[in-house]
């Protein structure tokens, strides 16, 4: 028997442990990250600053640095839990690296009647 993967499998678990990937660090309260919250790279965003970072939070920086990206899709594209990216990204953000735009709340219900109400009024005013 040998220590060696079969052919074909991959491992499943990464050799890092993820608390070493946050240098211990919890989401700070006054970072709340949803799945739909996007970011992007600042203007002020240097490489100077950039080589100081851990792989991770480069590989990261660099993902959002074409353009705006969901939380959710840098956690996928960087095959790290959301909490760990998150995590990340409020590491950027303290450091001025990334802009972050909350998502726009969902509307509120609209009462069924006030539509109806003005569809009437529509259909009276343009005969329809």
């Amino acid at each position: 028997m040998t220590d060696e993967p079969e052919p074909g499998l991959e491992l499943t678990s990464s050799l890092v442990p993820l608390f070493v990937i946050t240098n211990g660090r919890s989401l700070p309260p006054e970072h709340a990250y949803e799945r739909t919250t996007l970011v992007a790279a600042s203007q002020d965003a240097s490489d100077a600053e950039a080589r100081t970072l851990s792989p991770e939070a480069r590989q990261v920086l660099e993902l959002v640095t074409g353009g705006f990206l969901s939380v959710a899709e840098v956690a996928a594209h960087t095959h790290l839990p959301l909490g760990i990216v998150r995590i990340l990204l409020a590491q950027l953000e303290e450091r001025g690296l990334i802009a972050a735009r909350k998502p726009i709340p969902r509307a509120e219900h609209v009462d069924r009647d006030v539509l109806n109400a003005v569809l009437d009024g529509l259909r009276a005013r343009f005969g329809a």
